[in-house]
Protein backbone atom coordinates (compact mmCIF):
# COMPACT_ATOMS: atom_id res chain seq x y z
CA UNK A 1 0.00 0.00 0.00
CA UNK A 2 2.89 2.38 0.73
CA UNK A 3 4.28 1.82 -2.78
CA UNK A 4 0.88 2.51 -4.34
CA UNK A 5 0.52 5.66 -2.22
CA UNK A 6 3.89 6.99 -3.34
CA UNK A 7 3.19 6.11 -6.98
CA UNK A 8 -0.27 7.74 -6.91
CA UNK A 9 1.02 11.00 -5.43
CA UNK A 10 3.99 11.00 -7.80
CA UNK A 11 1.80 10.32 -10.84
CA UNK A 12 -0.46 13.30 -10.14
CA UNK A 13 2.48 15.58 -9.30
CA UNK A 14 4.61 14.61 -12.31
CA UNK A 15 1.74 14.73 -14.81
CA UNK A 16 0.62 18.15 -13.49
CA UNK A 17 4.18 19.43 -13.81
CA UNK A 18 4.38 18.04 -17.35
CA UNK A 19 1.20 19.90 -18.34
CA UNK A 20 2.53 23.12 -16.75
CA UNK A 21 5.85 22.84 -18.62
CA UNK A 22 4.27 21.70 -21.92
CA UNK A 23 0.82 23.36 -21.88
CA UNK A 24 0.14 22.55 -25.55
CA UNK A 25 1.23 18.92 -25.42
CA UNK A 26 -1.62 16.45 -25.92
CA UNK A 27 0.54 13.65 -24.50
CA UNK A 28 1.12 15.60 -21.27
CA UNK A 29 -2.63 16.12 -20.80
CA UNK A 30 -3.32 12.46 -21.56
CA UNK A 31 -0.70 11.57 -18.93
CA UNK A 32 -2.58 13.76 -16.43
CA UNK A 33 -5.85 12.00 -17.23
CA UNK A 34 -4.13 8.60 -16.94
CA UNK A 35 -2.79 9.56 -13.52
CA UNK A 36 -6.38 10.16 -12.31
CA UNK A 37 -7.35 6.66 -13.48
CA UNK A 38 -4.31 5.22 -11.69
CA UNK A 39 -5.31 7.03 -8.48
CA UNK A 40 -8.81 5.55 -8.74
CA UNK A 41 -7.53 2.00 -9.25
CA UNK A 42 -4.55 2.12 -6.86
CA UNK A 43 -4.72 0.37 -3.48
CA UNK A 44 -4.56 3.48 -1.33
CA UNK A 45 -6.65 4.73 1.60
CA UNK A 46 -10.06 6.10 0.60
CA UNK A 47 -9.37 9.50 2.15
CA UNK A 48 -6.14 9.84 0.12
CA UNK A 49 -7.91 8.81 -3.10
CA UNK A 50 -10.65 11.39 -2.46
CA UNK A 51 -8.05 14.07 -1.62
CA UNK A 52 -5.99 13.42 -4.76
CA UNK A 53 -8.98 13.26 -7.10
CA UNK A 54 -10.58 16.29 -5.43
CA UNK A 55 -7.42 18.40 -5.66
CA UNK A 56 -6.88 17.32 -9.28
CA UNK A 57 -10.42 18.14 -10.39
CA UNK A 58 -11.07 21.23 -8.24
CA UNK A 59 -7.64 22.89 -8.20
CA UNK A 60 -5.24 21.47 -10.79
CA UNK A 61 -7.69 21.21 -13.69
CA UNK A 62 -8.75 24.91 -13.52
CA UNK A 63 -5.06 25.85 -13.26
CA UNK A 64 -4.32 23.76 -16.34
CA UNK A 65 -7.24 25.52 -18.04
CA UNK A 66 -5.60 28.86 -17.28
CA UNK A 67 -2.57 27.72 -19.32
CA UNK A 68 -4.61 26.16 -22.10
CA UNK A 69 -8.35 26.85 -22.26
CA UNK A 70 -8.86 24.00 -24.72
CA UNK A 71 -8.11 21.45 -22.00
CA UNK A 72 -10.81 22.98 -19.80
CA UNK A 73 -13.21 22.75 -22.75
CA UNK A 74 -12.32 19.06 -23.14
CA UNK A 75 -12.89 18.47 -19.42
CA UNK A 76 -16.30 20.21 -19.62
CA UNK A 77 -17.31 18.12 -22.64
CA UNK A 78 -16.17 14.99 -20.79
CA UNK A 79 -18.41 15.95 -17.86
CA UNK A 80 -21.43 16.45 -20.13
CA UNK A 81 -20.95 13.04 -21.74
CA UNK A 82 -20.31 11.38 -18.37
CA UNK A 83 -23.76 12.54 -17.21
CA UNK A 84 -25.31 11.29 -20.47
CA UNK A 85 -23.56 7.92 -20.17
CA UNK A 86 -24.70 7.55 -16.55
CA UNK A 87 -28.28 8.28 -17.61
CA UNK A 88 -28.20 5.72 -20.41
CA UNK A 89 -26.48 3.29 -18.05
CA UNK A 90 -29.65 3.22 -15.95
CA UNK A 91 -31.83 2.34 -18.93
CA UNK A 92 -29.47 -0.07 -20.73
CA UNK A 93 -27.11 -1.27 -18.04
CA UNK A 94 -29.39 -1.63 -15.02
CA UNK A 95 -32.87 -2.14 -16.50
CA UNK A 96 -31.68 -3.92 -19.66
CA UNK A 97 -33.85 -1.75 -21.99
CA UNK A 98 -31.91 -1.09 -25.19
CA UNK A 99 -32.45 2.59 -26.05
CA UNK A 100 -31.12 3.80 -29.42
CA UNK A 101 -32.85 7.18 -29.28
CA UNK A 102 -31.37 8.51 -26.06
CA UNK A 103 -30.11 11.74 -27.61
CA UNK A 104 -33.76 12.78 -28.10
CA UNK A 105 -34.01 13.60 -24.38
CA UNK A 106 -30.81 15.62 -24.64
CA UNK A 107 -32.45 17.56 -27.49
CA UNK A 108 -35.64 18.11 -25.48
CA UNK A 109 -33.66 19.71 -22.63
CA UNK A 110 -31.54 21.78 -25.01
CA UNK A 111 -34.51 23.20 -26.94
CA UNK A 112 -36.40 23.90 -23.70
CA UNK A 113 -33.84 26.51 -22.66
CA UNK A 114 -32.88 27.55 -26.20
CA UNK A 115 -36.43 28.67 -27.01
CA UNK A 116 -37.11 30.59 -23.80
CA UNK A 117 -33.54 31.80 -23.31
CA UNK A 118 -33.32 33.48 -26.73
CA UNK A 119 -35.16 36.22 -28.66
CA UNK A 120 -36.67 33.41 -30.76
CA UNK A 121 -39.48 32.99 -28.20
CA UNK A 122 -40.80 36.46 -29.24
CA UNK A 123 -41.94 34.87 -32.53
CA UNK A 124 -44.13 32.46 -30.53
CA UNK A 125 -45.32 34.50 -27.56
CA UNK A 126 -45.07 38.05 -28.90
CA UNK A 127 -42.51 39.65 -26.58
CA UNK A 128 -40.76 39.62 -23.22
CA UNK A 129 -37.93 37.30 -24.22
CA UNK A 130 -35.18 36.21 -23.78
CA UNK A 131 -35.55 35.42 -20.10
CA UNK A 132 -32.98 36.89 -17.76
CA UNK A 133 -29.81 34.81 -17.05
CA UNK A 134 -31.11 33.90 -13.58
CA UNK A 135 -33.88 31.80 -15.17
CA UNK A 136 -31.22 29.39 -16.41
CA UNK A 137 -31.07 27.75 -12.98
CA UNK A 138 -34.85 27.33 -12.93
CA UNK A 139 -34.73 25.77 -16.38
CA UNK A 140 -32.20 23.19 -15.22
CA UNK A 141 -35.12 21.70 -13.26
CA UNK A 142 -37.63 22.45 -16.02
CA UNK A 143 -35.42 20.60 -18.52
CA UNK A 144 -35.13 17.70 -16.06
CA UNK A 145 -38.93 17.49 -15.63
CA UNK A 146 -39.75 17.92 -19.34
CA UNK A 147 -37.20 15.27 -20.38
CA UNK A 148 -38.46 12.89 -17.68
CA UNK A 149 -41.98 13.39 -19.05
CA UNK A 150 -40.70 12.61 -22.55
CA UNK A 151 -39.08 9.47 -21.15
CA UNK A 152 -42.41 8.34 -19.70
CA UNK A 153 -44.14 9.09 -23.02
CA UNK A 154 -41.59 6.88 -24.77
CA UNK A 155 -41.87 4.21 -22.10
CA UNK A 156 -45.66 3.82 -22.31
CA UNK A 157 -45.90 2.32 -25.83
CA UNK A 158 -42.82 0.08 -25.46
CA UNK A 159 -43.72 -1.64 -22.17
CA UNK A 160 -44.47 -4.95 -23.89
CA UNK A 161 -41.47 -4.84 -26.25
CA UNK A 162 -38.08 -6.51 -25.80
CA UNK A 163 -34.71 -6.71 -27.53
CA UNK A 164 -34.66 -5.81 -31.21
CA UNK A 165 -38.24 -4.49 -31.26
CA UNK A 166 -37.54 -2.14 -28.35
CA UNK A 167 -34.35 -0.91 -30.06
CA UNK A 168 -36.23 -0.14 -33.28
CA UNK A 169 -38.98 1.80 -31.50
CA UNK A 170 -36.52 3.90 -29.47
CA UNK A 171 -34.48 4.54 -32.62
CA UNK A 172 -37.68 5.78 -34.27
CA UNK A 173 -38.45 8.03 -31.30
CA UNK A 174 -35.01 9.64 -31.57
CA UNK A 175 -35.53 10.29 -35.26
CA UNK A 176 -39.03 11.70 -34.64
CA UNK A 177 -37.62 14.31 -32.24
CA UNK A 178 -34.86 15.26 -34.68
CA UNK A 179 -37.27 15.55 -37.61
CA UNK A 180 -39.66 17.64 -35.50
CA UNK A 181 -36.81 19.98 -34.58
CA UNK A 182 -35.97 20.20 -38.28
CA UNK A 183 -39.49 21.00 -39.45
CA UNK A 184 -41.28 22.83 -36.65
CA UNK A 185 -40.59 26.23 -38.21
CA UNK A 186 -44.03 26.27 -39.91
CA UNK A 187 -46.81 27.24 -39.48
CA UNK A 188 -45.62 28.41 -36.06
CA UNK A 189 -41.88 28.86 -35.84
CA UNK A 190 -41.04 26.89 -32.69
CA UNK A 191 -37.57 25.46 -33.40
CA UNK A 192 -36.44 27.66 -36.33
CA UNK A 193 -35.85 24.50 -38.35
CA UNK A 194 -32.40 23.67 -39.74
CA UNK A 195 -31.14 27.21 -39.07
CA UNK A 196 -31.16 26.52 -35.35
CA UNK A 197 -31.55 28.96 -32.47
CA UNK A 198 -29.07 31.65 -31.43
CA UNK A 199 -28.05 33.63 -29.41
CA UNK A 200 -28.93 31.67 -26.28
CA UNK A 201 -28.55 33.44 -22.95
CA UNK A 202 -25.80 32.23 -20.65
CA UNK A 203 -26.17 32.15 -16.87
CA UNK A 204 -24.72 34.93 -14.77
CA UNK A 205 -21.44 33.72 -13.31
CA UNK A 206 -20.73 33.85 -9.60
CA UNK A 207 -17.68 35.49 -8.02
CA UNK A 208 -16.58 36.91 -11.38
CA UNK A 209 -15.42 33.54 -12.72
CA UNK A 210 -14.79 33.38 -16.49
CA UNK A 211 -17.38 31.36 -18.41
CA UNK A 212 -14.95 28.50 -19.14
CA UNK A 213 -14.18 27.88 -15.47
CA UNK A 214 -17.78 28.55 -14.41
CA UNK A 215 -19.25 25.97 -16.81
CA UNK A 216 -16.57 23.48 -15.76
CA UNK A 217 -17.47 23.77 -12.08
CA UNK A 218 -21.20 23.72 -12.85
CA UNK A 219 -20.84 20.54 -14.95
CA UNK A 220 -18.65 19.00 -12.25
CA UNK A 221 -21.33 19.78 -9.63
CA UNK A 222 -24.08 18.19 -11.76
CA UNK A 223 -21.93 15.12 -12.50
CA UNK A 224 -21.30 14.70 -8.77
CA UNK A 225 -25.05 14.86 -8.09
CA UNK A 226 -25.75 12.37 -10.93
CA UNK A 227 -23.17 9.91 -9.56
CA UNK A 228 -24.64 10.23 -6.07
CA UNK A 229 -28.19 9.60 -7.36
CA UNK A 230 -26.95 6.65 -9.45
CA UNK A 231 -25.18 5.13 -6.45
CA UNK A 232 -28.24 5.50 -4.21
CA UNK A 233 -30.53 4.05 -6.89
CA UNK A 234 -28.19 1.12 -7.52
CA UNK A 235 -28.17 0.14 -3.86
CA UNK A 236 -31.91 0.64 -3.37
CA UNK A 237 -34.84 -1.72 -3.94
CA UNK A 238 -35.49 0.17 -7.20
CA UNK A 239 -32.02 -0.72 -8.50
CA UNK A 240 -32.47 -4.36 -7.53
CA UNK A 241 -35.87 -4.38 -9.25
CA UNK A 242 -34.26 -3.02 -12.45
CA UNK A 243 -31.60 -5.73 -12.29
CA UNK A 244 -34.29 -8.36 -11.79
CA UNK A 245 -36.15 -7.09 -14.88
CA UNK A 246 -32.91 -7.14 -16.86
CA UNK A 247 -32.17 -10.73 -15.91
CA UNK A 248 -35.65 -12.25 -16.34
CA UNK A 249 -38.88 -10.28 -16.67
CA UNK A 250 -41.10 -13.29 -16.00
CA UNK A 251 -39.25 -14.19 -12.82
CA UNK A 252 -39.27 -10.54 -11.74
CA UNK A 253 -43.04 -10.37 -12.22
CA UNK A 254 -43.48 -13.61 -10.27
CA UNK A 255 -41.49 -12.11 -7.41
CA UNK A 256 -43.84 -9.11 -7.28
CA UNK A 257 -41.76 -6.52 -9.12
CA UNK A 258 -44.13 -3.94 -10.69
CA UNK A 259 -42.82 -4.06 -14.27
CA UNK A 260 -44.77 -1.09 -15.63
CA UNK A 261 -43.80 1.28 -12.84
CA UNK A 262 -40.15 0.20 -12.78
CA UNK A 263 -39.69 0.45 -16.54
CA UNK A 264 -41.26 3.89 -16.68
CA UNK A 265 -39.11 4.96 -13.74
CA UNK A 266 -35.98 3.76 -15.57
CA UNK A 267 -36.88 5.71 -18.72
CA UNK A 268 -37.76 8.81 -16.67
CA UNK A 269 -34.55 8.72 -14.59
CA UNK A 270 -32.30 8.18 -17.61
CA UNK A 271 -34.05 10.90 -19.60
CA UNK A 272 -33.93 13.45 -16.76
CA UNK A 273 -30.10 13.38 -16.67
CA UNK A 274 -30.03 13.96 -20.43
CA UNK A 275 -32.54 16.82 -20.08
CA UNK A 276 -30.55 18.73 -17.48
CA UNK A 277 -27.38 18.34 -19.54
CA UNK A 278 -29.27 19.50 -22.63
CA UNK A 279 -30.06 22.79 -20.87
CA UNK A 280 -26.40 23.10 -19.90
CA UNK A 281 -25.25 22.28 -23.45
CA UNK A 282 -27.47 24.91 -25.11
CA UNK A 283 -26.32 27.63 -22.69
CA UNK A 284 -22.69 26.69 -23.16
CA UNK A 285 -22.78 26.50 -26.95
CA UNK A 286 -25.05 29.58 -27.38
CA UNK A 287 -26.29 27.94 -30.60
CA UNK A 288 -28.07 24.67 -31.29
CA UNK A 289 -29.61 23.08 -34.38
CA UNK A 290 -31.00 19.59 -35.19
CA UNK A 291 -27.62 18.38 -36.44
CA UNK A 292 -26.38 18.37 -32.84
CA UNK A 293 -28.80 15.53 -32.00
CA UNK A 294 -28.38 12.88 -34.68
CA UNK A 295 -28.66 9.11 -34.35
CA UNK A 296 -24.86 8.86 -34.27
CA UNK A 297 -24.82 10.82 -31.01
CA UNK A 298 -27.03 8.13 -29.43
CA UNK A 299 -24.68 5.45 -30.73
CA UNK A 300 -21.71 7.38 -29.35
CA UNK A 301 -23.22 7.48 -25.84
CA UNK A 302 -24.15 3.79 -26.09
CA UNK A 303 -20.54 3.04 -27.09
CA UNK A 304 -19.37 4.83 -23.92
CA UNK A 305 -21.57 2.61 -21.75
CA UNK A 306 -20.51 -0.62 -23.50
CA UNK A 307 -16.83 0.32 -23.47
CA UNK A 308 -16.83 1.11 -19.77
CA UNK A 309 -19.05 -1.79 -18.73
CA UNK A 310 -22.84 -1.94 -18.74
CA UNK A 311 -24.37 -1.45 -15.31
CA UNK A 312 -21.15 -0.07 -13.84
CA UNK A 313 -21.00 3.54 -12.64
CA UNK A 314 -17.16 3.81 -12.74
CA UNK A 315 -17.31 2.06 -16.11
CA UNK A 316 -19.72 4.63 -17.55
CA UNK A 317 -17.49 7.46 -16.29
CA UNK A 318 -14.37 5.84 -17.77
CA UNK A 319 -16.09 4.97 -21.06
CA UNK A 320 -17.40 8.52 -21.52
CA UNK A 321 -13.97 9.95 -20.72
CA UNK A 322 -12.12 7.58 -23.07
CA UNK A 323 -14.45 8.08 -26.04
CA UNK A 324 -14.64 11.88 -25.63
CA UNK A 325 -10.87 12.24 -25.27
CA UNK A 326 -10.32 9.93 -28.23
CA UNK A 327 -12.72 12.03 -30.30
CA UNK A 328 -11.70 15.54 -29.20
CA UNK A 329 -8.01 15.09 -28.54
CA UNK A 330 -6.33 12.00 -29.92
CA UNK A 331 -7.84 11.83 -33.42
CA UNK A 332 -7.94 15.59 -33.94
CA UNK A 333 -4.41 15.88 -32.51
CA UNK A 334 -3.17 13.27 -34.99
CA UNK A 335 -4.88 15.12 -37.84
CA UNK A 336 -3.27 18.43 -36.83
CA UNK A 337 0.12 16.78 -36.50
CA UNK A 338 -0.26 15.16 -39.92
CA UNK A 339 -1.27 18.50 -41.45
CA UNK A 340 1.80 20.16 -39.96
CA UNK A 341 3.98 17.48 -41.54
CA UNK A 342 2.18 17.94 -44.87
CA UNK A 343 2.58 21.72 -44.78
CA UNK A 344 6.27 21.31 -43.95
CA UNK A 345 6.71 18.99 -46.96
CA UNK A 346 8.18 16.14 -44.87
CA UNK A 347 9.18 13.05 -46.84
CA UNK A 348 8.75 9.56 -45.32
CA UNK A 349 10.32 6.55 -47.12
CA UNK A 350 10.56 8.56 -50.32
CA UNK A 351 6.90 9.66 -50.18
CA UNK A 352 6.18 13.36 -49.81
CA UNK A 353 3.41 13.81 -47.24
CA UNK A 354 2.25 16.95 -49.08
CA UNK A 355 0.77 14.57 -51.68
CA UNK A 356 -1.25 12.68 -49.03
CA UNK A 357 -5.01 12.95 -49.81
CA UNK A 358 -7.20 14.62 -47.20
CA UNK A 359 -9.26 11.41 -47.03
CA UNK A 360 -6.49 9.88 -44.89
CA UNK A 361 -6.88 12.36 -42.01
CA UNK A 362 -7.41 10.35 -38.77
CA UNK A 363 -10.30 12.60 -37.62
CA UNK A 364 -12.38 11.35 -40.56
CA UNK A 365 -12.16 7.78 -39.25
CA UNK A 366 -13.68 8.53 -35.86
CA UNK A 367 -16.74 6.28 -36.30
CA UNK A 368 -14.67 3.51 -37.88
CA UNK A 369 -12.35 3.48 -34.87
CA UNK A 370 -15.36 3.41 -32.50
CA UNK A 371 -16.71 0.43 -34.44
CA UNK A 372 -13.38 -1.39 -34.26
CA UNK A 373 -13.15 -0.71 -30.53
CA UNK A 374 -16.64 -2.12 -29.96
CA UNK A 375 -15.90 -5.24 -32.03
CA UNK A 376 -12.64 -5.87 -30.17
CA UNK A 377 -14.35 -5.25 -26.83
CA UNK A 378 -17.11 -7.74 -27.59
CA UNK A 379 -14.53 -10.38 -28.59
CA UNK A 380 -11.89 -9.96 -25.90
CA UNK A 381 -13.64 -8.18 -22.99
CA UNK A 382 -17.44 -8.24 -23.36
CA UNK A 383 -17.95 -7.15 -19.75
CA UNK A 384 -16.25 -3.75 -20.45
CA UNK A 385 -13.15 -2.13 -18.97
CA UNK A 386 -14.57 -1.63 -15.47
CA UNK A 387 -17.52 -4.07 -15.31
CA UNK A 388 -20.08 -4.31 -12.56
CA UNK A 389 -19.30 -7.18 -10.16
CA UNK A 390 -22.55 -8.98 -10.98
CA UNK A 391 -21.90 -8.75 -14.75
CA UNK A 392 -18.34 -10.03 -14.26
CA UNK A 393 -19.61 -13.06 -12.34
CA UNK A 394 -22.27 -13.77 -15.00
CA UNK A 395 -19.72 -13.87 -17.80
CA UNK A 396 -17.37 -16.01 -15.71
CA UNK A 397 -20.02 -18.61 -14.81
CA UNK A 398 -20.10 -20.59 -18.12
CA UNK A 399 -16.44 -21.50 -17.69
CA UNK A 400 -16.98 -22.85 -14.22
CA UNK A 401 -18.62 -26.24 -15.06
CA UNK A 402 -15.96 -27.17 -17.61
CA UNK A 403 -13.29 -26.16 -15.16
CA UNK A 404 -14.87 -28.33 -12.51
CA UNK A 405 -15.08 -31.28 -14.92
CA UNK A 406 -11.43 -30.86 -15.86
CA UNK A 407 -10.49 -30.78 -12.21
CA UNK A 408 -12.56 -33.93 -11.54
CA UNK A 409 -10.91 -35.75 -14.48
CA UNK A 410 -7.43 -34.97 -13.31
CA UNK A 411 -8.23 -36.17 -9.82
Amino acid sequence: MILHTVLAVAAVAVSSLAVAVFPRSVLAFLLFQGSLLFVYLARIPTWLRAALLGSALLVLMPLIGAYNGYYLEVATQVGIFVALALGLNIVVGLAGLLDLGYVAFFAVGAYTWAIFGSPHANLIFGGGFPLSPGWFYVFLFVGLVVAAGAGILLGLPVLRLHGDYLAIVTLGFGEVIRVLANNLDKPINITNGPKGITPIVRPATLWGLPYGEYFYFLVLLIVGAVILVNRRLEDSHVGRAWEAIREDELAARAMGVPLVRMKLLAFACGASFAGIMGVMFSAKQVFINPESFTFLESIGVLAMVILGGMGSIPGAVLGATAVTVLNLQVLKGLSLWLNELKNAGVTVLGYNLADLPTQFEPAKYERMIFGMILVLMMIFRPQGILPARRRQRELAEPAAPSTRRAEATTT
